[in-house]
């Protein structure tokens, strides 16, 4: 979680169940976001870290997730990753997960240092429609690539909203396992 340009350091704290309110959508100059509420929320989970790559945890409570397991899918390499068509998943009303059109335009194969390991450009019509693109709370949400998981969304780009950056999967695992 980034506040005024830093990152929260945290000591602990819970993963909880989110409802979305409100989506506001994002234009050159001013980042859209999601509103939501955790009014009437159930935890999930524990967090025990925060980076830049991402929030780590565990989760505890799956059952309330809704998340069919048998659906699991493999994480790809950077190496597996390839510029062109792929996938984000995101919930952005009704609570349901769906999946939309991007494109990978730039593979930063070599970074290991931040979570700017690809450019990203958001290319499905529907999502453009509702968030003009990329909007705060979006991060964290997953992309698919040949059946695989290859990333996460980080940032947008203020000054053109369809594009952001993601992180690689590979370094969002390395983190996750510093934490365990």
């Amino acid at each position: 979680m980034w506040i005024h340009g830093s990152l929260l350091t945290i000591a602990k704290g819970d993963f909880v169940t989110t409802k979305i309110v409100s989506i506001i959508k994002g234009k050159k100059g001013s980042p859209g976001k999601i509103q939501g509420s955790i009014e009437n929320s159930t935890v999930i989970g524990e967090v025990y870290k925060n980076t830049e790559f991402g929030v780590y945890g565990k989760v505890t409570n799956v059952s309330a997730l809704n998340i069919d397991v048998s659906k699991a899918i493999e994480v790809a390499t950077r190496n597996e990753i390839k510029t062109g068509p792929a996938k984000i998943v995101c919930t952005l009303e009704d609570n349901k997960t769906k999946e939309f059109d991007i494109e990978i335009e730039k593979i930063y194969v070599n970074n290991n240092e931040n979570n700017k390991s690809m450019l990203v450009k958001v290319t499905d019509k529907e999502l453009i429609e509702k968030t003009g693109g990329i909007i705060q709370g979006m991060s964290g949400s997953p992309i698919i690539q040949n059946n695989k998981v290859i990333g996460a969304l980080t940032h947008v780009l203020v000054n053109d909203p369809e594009k952001g950056y993601a992180v690689f999967a590979d370094l969002m695992i390395k983190q996750a396992r510093e934490v365990q």
